[in-house]
């Protein structure tokens, strides 16, 4: 049973680094000043979700979405 709970995480893990990928390619890419005001809040939260990741997390997010693209 622990095994299997363990698979789920990982599962799920895997899943959250993607997202975490995703959001990082799209932080270093946008631009604040294009964005219209009213998605403006949403962009800053998650710059500063993504930028308050621990480094080697960031690491195996970014490094989860280049070995699938």
């Amino acid at each position: 049973m622990l095994s299997k709970e363990i698979e789920i995480l990982m599962a799920e893990r895997g899943k959250l680094l993607r997202v975490a990928g995703a959001a990082a390619q799209f932080v270093a890419s946008m631009d604040g000043r294009t964005l219209p005001e009213k998605v403006a809040t949403e962009a800053d939260i998650l710059a500063e979700s993504v930028n308050a990741l621990p480094e080697d997390t960031l690491k195996d997010a970014l490094v989860s979405i280049s070995t699938t693209k």
